[in-house]
């Protein structure tokens, strides 16, 4: 969906103030019970990109309890680079989902979708099993580990043109192919002797 006409800057700010109103209370029994909340970043969600991922965090003071669930499709198609998703906010990355997205706009698609459902060849994007879209998985462990993830890495499966059984089992070998720890020493460090 676009928004037309536009909405003004004092709705955009009440709303994160109402988001903020409703969620404080909430974050104060998180912060009570040691609970730490992972809103997943995508279109429909106050937080939907980076700057929207920055505001929302500034809504609420920035609180702790208040991260991120990282899912590389989302960001996929709608033209961001996911890794830079990770670098900006690698401290409020509490879990990770990996699934990729194809963009195939042709000149006559767009990133709306066409109202068509998922799987529908007119589509300008389409979620895929990992590694058979165009998310790139290995700059995305690499922010991980840079930003000291070390979490799980949850394959979440959504091919709607491959057998889901197939598609699991494939994208669980590709993480493991593609996952990493990262380096306990600097290359040039024997170097220094």
């Amino acid at each position: 969906m676009y928004s037309f006409p536009p909405v003004s800057h004092e709705t955009i700010d009440a709303g994160y103030q109402r988001f903020a109103d409703l969620w404080n209370p909430i974050l104060d029994v998180f912060d009570e019970c040691g609970v730490r909340f992972a809103l997943e970043v995508h279109p429909t969600e106050i937080a939907f990109d980076c700057v929207t991922a920055q505001r929302t965090l500034e809504a609420i003071g920035r609180r702790d309890a208040f991260g991120f669930n990282f899912d590389p499709s989302h960001l996929q198609w709608q033209g961001m680079e996911p890794a830079r998703f990770i670098t900006e906010f690698s401290d409020r990355i509490y879990h990770v989902h990996l699934k990729d997205a194809a963009v195939t706009l042709d000149g006559r698609t767009g990133i709306l979708a066409s109202h068509l459902p998922f799987g529908a060849a007119n589509r300008g994007w389409d979620f895929r099993s990992v590694g058979r879209g165009d998310v790139d998985f290995e700059a995305i462990v690499r922010a991980l580990n840079q930003g000291g993830y070390r979490g799980p890495l949850s394959v979440e499966w959504e091919d709607s043109g491959m057998d889901r059984e197939h598609g699991a089992r494939e994208s669980c070998e590709y993480v493991k192919a593609v996952d990493f720890a990262p380096s306990t020493v600097a290359f040039d460090a024997t170097f220094e002797q």
